[in-house]
């Protein structure tokens, strides 16, 4: 019918394509899944480069509170002590760092919608992701500056100045 009312005669000059829902539902489906894929890598690149940026943040911090941590070993905090110290703050920089971004994401879920006619989700589990994904980059990242922190000679930390 369709190569009747488009006048043609060999069907290797049609100018339409005849397409049945499941191949539509196949489509959307496959590029549902690449999309998928593509936001996840994406997403773990940036949370490497966010872990790295807090490694070297904490790094700083170390370098320029060396008096400090050997004041505070010189009075007796241990090595334990000092760890767990730049840890705190290491997972304190990142929760900070995960609340503004939840707050900004949710911001941008309820604005969205507003000003454009794409729609917006807010999802709770997306919040606790974000909060566990937080937590998890902190102390991962934080580890290697609070070792160095917490192995600083005493006698050495306190002459620097």
């Amino acid at each position: 019918l369709l190569d009747d009312r488009h006048g043609i005669r060999n069907p290797q000059d049609r100018d339409f394509q005849v397409r049945k829902a499941e191949q539509v539902v196949a489509f959307a489906g496959q590029t549902s899944r690449l999309l998928t894929i593509f936001l996840g890598i994406v997403a773990a690149i940036s949370l490497i480069v966010g872990g790295v940026v807090i490694m070297n943040i904490m790094l700083i911090s170390v370098g320029e509170r060396t008096q400090e941590i050997g004041l505070r070993r010189a009075v007796g905090a241990s090595q334990r002590d000092i760890e767990r110290q730049f840890r705190a703050e290491a997972l304190l920089v990142t929760l900070i760092g995960g609340a503004v971004g939840v707050g900004l994401g949710v911001l941008v879920a309820f604005v969205l919608p507003m000003v454009t006619q794409v729609p917006a989700a807010f999802s709770w589990l997306a919040v606790l992701l974000a909060a566990v994904f937080s937590v998890a980059v902190g102390l991962i990242f934080g580890v290697q500056p609070a070792r160095r922190a917490a192995r600083l000679n005493p006698v050495e930390a306190l002459r620097t100045e």
